[in-house]
């Protein structure tokens, strides 16, 4: 079975292809920072701004691509329960690493299965991480290994790369981290060529 990812992320792409899934992509093009805007407004926290995104990816290309799976999926970190959103220039990185530095934070990763532009399947994972306490000079050492590209499409620690080394502990799927609950995603789609 071939699944289409809603998903600009080359890291959700190559889970899949670590776990035998093949899969066509197409971007979504949902603007997620509106989205977010609005949510937030409404009073949304992040774990429902997370499978609101999800599954807002998912359905929109679902809607395009008739008698396909799409999954959907997005991941955004939570300080407390302030959402805190991917940098889009390197000063405002080293913003967010400073504000997380030292602290316990959460990663929450939402998938969304879609068909024929209606939610089949949903889920949400969420994963503690606990920062080291860094001094600045670290921190900017640590951003000036990465591109911005990098920093504006993952965020501001790859955890797949050196970002690991910034932590004191993790605690959590290293693939949800990374952007997909793979396990329950299999297990899904393995039940559904079932049923």
């Amino acid at each position: 079975m071939k699944i289409i990812l809603a998903s600009k992320s080359g890291v959700r792409k190559k889970i899949l292809m670590n776990y035998n899934i093949s899969c066509d992509v197409i971007h979504s093009n949902v603007d997620e920072d509106q989205v977010k805007e609005s949510l937030i407004e409404k009073g949304a926290d992040p774990e429902i701004v997370s499978k609101n995104l999800a599954e807002l990816k998912s359905i929109k290309v679902s809607n395009s691509n008739p008698d396909r799976l799409v999954l959907g999926a997005d991941s955004v970190v939570a300080l407390k329960n302030e959402l805190i959103n991917k940098p889009r220039t390197r000063d405002e990185a080293l913003k967010i690493l400073k504000k997380l530095n030292g602290k316990v934070h959460n990663l929450i990763s939402s998938v969304c299965i879609s068909k024929n532009g209606a939610m089949l399947w949903n889920h949400t994972d969420s994963s503690e991480l606990k920062m080291k306490k860094l001094d600045e000079k670290l921190l900017i050492e640590y951003l000036n290994k990465i591109k911005t590209e990098t920093l504006q499409a993952y965020g501001v620690y790859q955890i797949e790369a050196s970002g690991l080394d910034l932590f004191e502990y993790v605690k959590g799927d290293t693939d949800s981290i990374m952007g997909l609950p793979i396990k329950q995603i299999m297990n899904y789609i393995k039940n559904y060529k079932d049923g």
